[in-house]
């Protein structure tokens, strides 16, 4: 079994309880407190504004911080961020809420900035849940912020555009934080189950494979990963030798739900996603709605299920029920509009509608073979008559000569050859008599006679 470990560790030091054997007690505070970083080395993320050469690496390198909003979703690392620039910059850094703070606190602030600055000390603000602030606090920023006697840097998951006064916005830097990646907080619990500031002197066993069940389940946030990781090791299984053990069935305890066999990138991955499309082309609702059920409780994005519906939409159902391929993509947005968890029912819906509609995979089987001839016969020219011709010197060459312009004609079609000479007689597109895919068949064929130079009476003829 692959397991990680920690040192030595009884039940005391995980408890909190005096510790009488020698092991070093557990740091008081919350795992992602004791963890948190505070040296750029050391963060995890951001690396479109972090690594190297990028521009707020640049900016910290250079020691030149400009006033900024950090704009991203909740446990990404903005306060951390602004706590590593502050130390890194040498200011003094104040961590200001604008959930606690008013006007008069600003300025208090503000009043103990000028008095660093005269020290030649920086100070750095750091505000918190900026978007909370009124017009008015945000306000009295700005004289501060316009004389450099602070660096402002302002928190926000909201959309700074919206929520940060335009005359304050105006003199920030906006960088977007993403969400951390699966791999991002995989690696960052695996550090904190090595690191002495996590859990004392202890041994904990836990096995490789429950970290990124972990990080699916905090979903960017890695302050919900390392508080779910502390959860799962403070009611892991005790054993004599005072070690941890952390299972799969404890974690499950501690997620509130079942963590199911489920590899986004692996083999399980596309398994699943196989079963609920095939399902689906079987004509199987009940076991397509498994699937995806399946999929979307052990964390798969609804917006890959989703791309894979409207694929599924053209390739099997077609043109036999038009009304697939925008249902699909209803269902794409939904999901877009609703996230998880509200737009299972969404895709619930596309997947049983899918599933019962009329079948036909002429498109599929039209595009396959017309893309055998495009790739092994490259140089076909296009016809003279269906060539533009905006020169002179292209007019002397036939182009567009002959060419009819079917709005004009009673038929609104014209006898007409727009494939390549040596592929006029290919036929790609074989509609089926399923569902409404047999009108268009209908109209094929009378589309075609006539090409041939049939004439409508022919046509008429049943």
């Amino acid at each position: 079994m692959n397991q990680l470990s920690l040192f030595d560790i009884n039940p005391s030091s995980i408890s909190g309880q005096n510790d009488t054997s020698g092991s070093a007690p557990m740091t008081s505070g919350p795992l992602a407190d004791r963890l948190r970083p505070a040296a750029l080395e050391e963060y995890v993320g951001q690396q479109h504004l972090l690594g190297p050469g990028k521009i707020l690496r640049q900016l910290l390198e250079r020691d030149q911080i400009p006033s900024m909003i950090f704009w991203g979703p909740p446990g990404v690392g903005k306060t951390t961020l602004a706590s590593i620039i502050a130390n890194r910059t040498r200011s003094s850094f104040v961590n200001f809420s604008a959930v606690t703070s008013g006007i008069k606190e600003i300025k208090e602030i503000m009043n103990q900035a000028q008095e660093n600055r005269a020290y030649g000390i920086r100070t750095l603000v750091f505000v918190d849940e900026i978007h909370r602030f009124n017009k008015a606090q945000q306000d009295a920023f700005l004289p501060y912020v316009e004389r450099g006697s602070i660096t402002l840097i302002g928190a926000t998951t909201e959309n700074p555009s919206f929520e940060i006064n335009a005359a304050l916005l105006s003199r920030c830097k906006v960088f977007v934080l993403k969400e951390l990646t699966e791999d991002d907080l995989t690696g960052l619990l695996s550090r904190a189950l090595t690191d002495k500031r996590s859990f004392g002197s202890a041994r904990v066993h836990m096995e490789q494979s429950l970290l990124p069940i972990i990080a699916a389940f905090a979903d960017g946030d890695a302050r919900t990963a390392l508080n779910t990781l502390e959860m799962a090791v403070l009611n892991g299984e005790l054993a004599p030798d005072g070690s941890v053990t952390v299972t799969r069935e404890s974690l499950e305890q501690c997620l509130g739900k079942k963590t199911l066999l489920y590899d986004k990138k692996g083999e399980e991955h596309y398994n699943l996603i196989s079963a609920l499309h095939k399902s689906m082309r079987n004509c199987d609702p009940d076991a397509a709605v498994y699937w995806l059920a399946r999929m979307l409780e052990a964390g798969e994005d609804p917006l890959f299920i989703a791309r894979r519906l409207i694929r599924f939409a053209s390739e099997d159902i077609g043109l036999a029920d038009p009304q697939a391929l925008p249902l699909a993509v209803a269902a794409y947005q939904a999901c877009h509009f609703n996230g998880m968890p509200e737009c299972n029912l969404n895709l619930t819906q596309a997947v049983v509608y899918l599933s019962l509609a009329p079948r036909s995979n002429a498109l599929y089987r039209a595009y396959e073979a017309a893309k055998a001839d495009a790739m092994t016969r490259l140089n076909q020219p296009v016809p003279l008559v269906i060539r533009n011709a905006p020169t002179e010197l292209m007019e002397d060459l036939h182009y567009g000569e002959g060419y009819v312009y079917a709005h004009d004609t009673r038929e609104k079609m014209a006898r007409m050859t727009c494939l390549p000479e040596d592929l006029k007689d290919r036929r790609y597109y074989l509609p089926t008599e399923e569902g409404t895919e047999s009108i268009q068949k209908q109209r094929l064929e009378r589309s075609r006679a006539f090409r041939l130079g049939a004439t409508a009476d022919e046509e008429a003829e049943p």
